[in-house]
């Protein structure tokens, strides 16, 4: 009886301090936000740095720190829009003399870099300098910091310059090899997210369309680094197709590079730009640090809200992408949220369900029906990306944005081969005919086939209607731009499928003007989770799982491996653009 007793008592000791664990861990995570939410302060004759420990991203819900959140070297999330915020404040602020670019490589989309980029052009009007430094240096990070008043390069350096390309993987040798049939229902003979299970190479439409989209997207970055740096095209070209700014010295032979000098000297020069001694700091100062020194919570009044949609589209509820349940409650409050004048959709999404995609659009429509509703395109606006765009009053897109993809898809996997192969077989009682109109095991029926293949024409035809009305354009003007294929922004604003070229700052700025706002607050939703909610999330098991298979096989590995797992995906007839650029 006394062992009986004394197990008793050692067990609620141990659950008594296990809580007194607890406790006290919510203790320190409370302690630990009030801490990182302190206030820092900027010292005079400062440096503004864009460095490694930066990365930018489109949308709060981009930032899921989880676990990461104690990580000493973890890079800082700073949202586009605050970035951009920055160096405009920078470029008044008397404390900040200069912007120093020090990334060898980076963390951000095609057309947030673009952004970025505008920003910097503008901030050098000021007359302060824009110096950029680099070791081993990735295409965009060098399309970055090539509009920096000088560029220098460590003499054990290179710069990856080498062009764009695209590589696309089939898998129609695969399945038949080992007994999966795909069967594929599509409008649209660019609608190429289908491709890699119908052939074993890029068909003439598809290579096509990535031939002049690549080719778009590389006029117009390349142009800005040869322009910025102040040398021919034929030039920049040869230097490119020869892979010559590998070398450190070509980069000077070839104007890439100002000078090839070490870290070091290269701090010696910014301490001499700013009259600092050479045995003195230099006051460098990070965007998240000095974002934090000027955006604070102003009055709720007069807000132009900044929506965020990034990821794929889903149905059901989820933070961590576009999912229609969570997404319909945060436009129903913006729609009744009376501080809230207008709101700018910003879209980075390259599509998905096509029914989560409808029920968001229907949302948007009620919403713009009490307030102005402007659209910013980031990377992507293609397929369900662009379907729920079309309650727009205006819409901007990036010039390197991957705009339309007016397309719809449906494919199913049949497993009898593969199953047959291995002793495993199936036999169905059904009650009607097309009771069982899919399985697994016996694919399509002819009924559910053709029923289908009606699902998907009608739900392309509902497509191309809400862009005839959005964009004042005929069925057979979308049509003949549609089918499936993908324009960069430059070629969507030629076609009328976007309105304008430009940034978030402009689209905001629009908004303001419509609702006729002189002062004003901006103000993202959906709000950033914080530390404590994204450390619950890692702890899921779905989430725990997710992350350990995305690990193990990589993120695009994994997004082919959730395309035929997720039942969210499954049984869904598809909006949803296969490519996902990745400027580098």
């Amino acid at each position: 009886m006394k062992s009986f007793f004394r197990n008793v008592l050692a067990n609620i000791v141990a659950i008594l301090l296990l809580c007194a664990f607890c406790f006290f861990f919510f203790i320190f995570m409370m302690l630990l936000g009030s801490l990182s939410e302190s206030k820092p302060t900027v010292k005079k004759n400062s440096v503004l740095t864009l460095n490694l420990k930066t990365d930018i991203i489109d949308s709060p819900t981009e930032d899921q720190g989880g676990f990461m959140f104690f990580e000493k070297n973890a890079p800082k999330k700073v949202l586009l829009y605050d970035a951009l915020e920055a160096i405009k404040k920078a470029k008044t602020d008397d404390k900040i003399k200069g912007i120093s670019i020090e990334t060898d490589f980076i963390n951000a989309g095609i057309t947030q870099i673009d952004d970025v980029r505008a920003a910097l052009e503008d901030f050098k009007k000021s007359g302060k300098f824009v110096y950029a430094y680099g070791n081993v240096v990735s295409q965009p990070a060098y399309y970055l910091g090539s509009v920096a008043d000088k560029y220098f390069l460590n003499p054990a350096g290179g710069i990856e310059l080498k062009g764009m390309s695209t590589e696309v993987m089939f898998f129609k040798d695969f399945t038949e090899k080992y007994g999966i049939g795909m069967e594929v229902i599509r409008h649209g003979k660019f609608k190429a997210a289908v491709e890699p299970f119908l052939r074993n190479d890029i068909s003439p439409e598809n290579k096509e369309q990535l031939s002049t989209m690549l080719n778009d997207i590389w006029k117009n970055t390349s142009s800005k680094i040869y322009t910025s740096r102040k040398i021919d095209s034929a030039q920049f070209k040869l230097v490119v197709d020869s892979l010559y700014a590998l070398i450190p010295e070509n980069t000077i032979k070839y104007k890439l590079a100002d000078k090839l000098v070490q870290k070091t000297e290269y701090e010696n020069m910014l301490k001499a730009k700013l009259n600092v001694k050479e045995d003195k700091d230099l006051n460098k100062v990070s965007f998240s640090k000095y974002i934090k020194t000027f955006k604070e919570e102003k009055p709720a009044k007069n807000q132009v809200a900044v929506l965020y949609a990034s990821g794929a589209i889903y149905n059901g509820d989820g933070t961590d992408e576009i999912y229609a349940q969570d997404f319909v409650k945060h436009i129903k409050d913006l729609q009744g949220n009376n501080d809230v004048k207008a709101v700018v959709f910003r879209i980075n999404s390259p599509g998905g369900s096509a029914n989560a995609s409808d029920e968001i659009l229907f949302e948007l429509k009620q919403l713009k029906k009490k307030k102005p509703l402007i659209i910013s395109f980031g990377d992507y606006a293609a397929s369900g990306g662009y379907y729920i765009a079309m309650a727009a009053d205006k819409i901007y897109s990036g010039p390197n944005t991957l705009t339309g993809s007016i397309g719809v898809f449906g494919m199913v996997p049949n497993y009898e081969k593969l199953a047959n192969k291995n002793g495993v077989r199936s036999d169905i009682v059904q009650t009607n005919e097309n009771s069982r109109y899919y399985s697994p095991m016996h694919g399509l029926s002819e009924g559910g086939r053709t029923m289908i293949t009606k699902s998907i024409e009608g739900t392309y035809k509902r497509f191309v209607h809400w862009i005839t009305e959005n964009r004042k354009k005929s069925f057979e003007e979308i049509d003949a731009i549609g089918g499936g294929r993908v324009w960069s922004g430059t070629r969507a604003k030629q076609l009328g499928l976007v309105d304008e070229l430009g940034t978030l700052n402009d689209a905001v700025a629009f908004a303001a003007k419509k609702a006729n706002l002189k002062d004003y607050s901006v103000k993202g939703y959906p709000k950033k989770v914080s530390p404590f909610e994204a450390i619950l999330k890692d702890m899921e098991e779905d989430e725990m799982s997710a992350r350990m298979i995305k690990n193990k096989i990589g993120t695009e590995n994994y997004r082919i491996y959730e395309s035929l797992t997720n039942p969210k995906i499954q049984n869904s007839i598809m909006m949803e653009t296969p490519f996902r650029l990745q400027f580098k």
